[in-house]
């Protein structure tokens, strides 16, 4: 095997470019056989591996730098850089991560894992490279779904003042997770089709030339060409804001793509390379469905279809299901989220109400701010959007919805440990800075029921609010408790005596472990729903220190900021002498894994939590 000779960065270089085709389809094949046993990002990968190889054939690493915007598609240059055999422990805890890791490898020049960050972090070490007097080479890759993040056209104007070598590479394949929507990805369709513009140039001015007056007509276009060039030629909005701009170039030639590598190395100052790929190139069900193979769970090869199918619906899907229903009965709903339609469970509510749904692409601020303009107009907007996506909307929640306090709703999917895409991933800071914002209050379901009951509540709360749930299958336990939600109001399930836990949405079904753990140890215990973050239910948490000798708070979130911190505050502030235990995760960032694993490492699981109480007691 020509994979099995690349044990060294580098060691690509000495494959003979004859074989450079066999080796791709070698490094296809070795990824659909790995990523169907450990599950991970394989259509973004496939579409990858020539443009990978190319540069890592131009490039010298570690001394050149790579930084791969998100770092979906970096398996490819984990394979170049020796770590063929980590891949069997792939996203798993301690093994490798399924991103670009400093501290995995010196070959990964920065950390990523969220969009259209990463011509901002090549500009960065671009600037310290000419300060130290480096000649390195600074490549910043960056799919055309990141285009439609803000920041990464901030970071393209400060780098047109370049005056040294930097080259972003434009990986594009019409795809961002989902497909591609907005004035970017019409733009860049516009430079797929540059071909068309010459002839329909030619068409008019040849039609236009056989009729009365036409020789003045075709006069007057041709003074306007160089305005028309701006809207179709291509490159021009990135010639235009200053870089120099190479391509397109096909992303699955290699000459094509060596040729346009050398020649934009030898660019001073900002230049784009435009490569043109397909997403899941080389296994068919990925090119059929791409989105579906973003992230994929283990899989069968012959069939792409999962190789544990799901049989029990998860919160996502619960709330597609209530999401549907509530635009049933009200016009008034809308929904938006940034680029995930399928992530967030938002396909179907698209489907049925297509002038109602808003995918504004990667562009979490603008969704937010959009859905305060939304509330602002009269309408009920809800924005679903990832825990650790929505950290980056947070002055919009603060600055545009709380302070006009506009009822916008927030359903936060995949909150608390996500477990293997690691600390970029992990939703486990959302009740903490969103409860620090006047205004918002914030809630989570115990199961799949009070999901839907949240989402009703929420739709007829005038003023913001967020209803964060966990990534997997919806808890179906405790279907008989299921009082009405009243606003900052605590469930209790059991009432009695000793010990009191405080269990926060997906907490509750620890709780129950654990209620039922200590009442085999002879112990009375009570087990509250806390159902609200903010506002705290005051009158749960006294009646709780004034009947039960200790009170515990189960959150699947950070300590610092969390809601144990706004319960001890309260007892504090008040007085109430009551043993405390907080259970949370600690002020640190917790790596990829299995869940299960890594709630046990930091002491969320049942098991822990049990043994905490006793000593305590004791």
């Amino acid at each position: 095997m020509l994979l099995e000779q690349i044990k060294n960065p580098n060691d690509i270089k000495n494959i003979d470019a004859k074989d450079y085709e066999a080796l791709a389809e070698e490094i296809r094949q070795f990824l659909i056989q790995s990523i169907s046993v450990t599950g991970g990002h394989l259509g973004s990968n496939l579409g990858a591996v020539e443009l990978t190889m190319a540069l890592h054939l131009s490039l010298n690493l570690p001394e050149d730098k790579i930084i791969w915007d998100v770092g979906h598609q970096s398996y490819t240059h984990k394979l170049l850089t020796g770590r063929r055999d980590g891949f069997t422990t792939l996203r798993q805890y301690h093994g490798l991560s399924g991103f670009p890791k400093r501290k995995e490898s010196s070959c990964d020049a920065f950390d990523t894992g969220h969009s259209s960050t990463s011509i901002s972090a090549g500009l960065g070490l671009a600037k310290a490279r000419d300060i130290q007097g480096g000649e390195n080479t600074i490549v910043s890759v960056i799919g055309d779904g990141s285009l439609t993040g803000g920041m990464a056209y901030e970071a393209l104007n400060n780098a047109a003042k370049l005056d040294t070598n930097f080259i972003v590479v434009l990986n594009d394949n019409n795809m961002s997770i989902s497909e591609n929507v907005g004035g970017v990805s019409k733009y860049l369709n516009n430079i797929r089709t540059a071909d068309g513009y010459l002839g329909l140039k030619k068409g008019i001015y040849d039609a236009l030339l056989g009729t009365k007056h036409g020789d003045n007509m075709v006069s007057g276009l041709r003074r306007a060409k160089n305005s028309v060039k701006q809207l179709v030629i291509p490159g021009m909005l990135f010639e235009d804001m200053g870089l120099t701009y190479l391509g397109p170039v096909d992303g699955h030639d290699m000459k094509g793509l060596l040729r346009i590598l050398k020649e934009a190395k030898r660019v001073k100052g900002a230049v784009l390379v435009h490569v043109l790929t397909q997403k899941g190139k080389g296994f068919a069900p990925a090119e059929k469905h791409p989105a579906r193979f973003h992230g994929a769970e283990p899989f069968e090869i012959e069939t792409g279809l999962p190789s544990k199918p799901r049989n029990k619906a998860n919160y996502t899907d619960i709330f597609s299901t209530v999401m549907c229903k509530l635009g049933q009965r009200d016009e008034k709903v809308v929904a938006i989220t940034a680029a995930m339609p399928d992530g967030t469970g938002l396909k179907r509510f698209r489907n049925m109400y297509p002038d109602r749904f808003f995918d504004v692409g990667i562009a979490e601020e603008h969704a937010v701010t959009f859905a305060a303009g939304l509330a602002a107009g009269g309408l009920k907007p809800i924005v679903a959007i990832y825990s650790s996506f929505l950290q980056r909307a947070y002055d919009q929640i603060l600055h545009d919805v709380c302070i006009q306090n506009l009822p916008v709703v927030f359903a936060i999917d995949r909150a608390g440990i996500v477990g293997s895409d690691g600390e970029t991933h992990q939703g486990i800071f959302d009740l903490s800075f969103l409860s620090s914002i006047p205004g918002m209050t914030v809630c989570a379901p115990k199961n799949k029921w009070e999901l839907s009951d949240m989402l009703k509540f929420a739709v007829k709360l005038e003023a913001p609010i967020a209803i964060r749930y966990p990534r997997g299958e919806a808890y179906d336990g405790l279907k008989d408790y299921r009082e009405p939600i009243e606003y900052g109001k605590a469930e209790w399930i059991y009432k009695e005596q000793d010990i009191a836990l405080f269990a926060v949405g997906s907490m509750v079904k620890t709780g129950e472990a654990v209620y039922a753990a200590l009442k085999e140890k002879g112990y009375q215990v009570s087990l509250i729903n806390s159902r609200f973050v903010k506002p705290i239910d005051e009158e749960a948490v006294k009646a709780a220190a004034r009947s039960h000798s200790i009170i515990v708070t189960m959150e699947e979130n950070v300590a610092s900021g969390g809601f144990g911190e706004k319960v001890l505050a309260y007892l504090q502030k008040e007085g109430l002498s009551c043993e405390f235990i907080s259970v949370a995760i600690p002020d640190a960032y917790v790596e990829h894994g299995n869940v299960e694993v890594l709630k046990k490492e930091i002491g969320l699981d049942s098991e822990s939590i049990v043994k905490t109480i006793i000593q305590r007691m004791e």
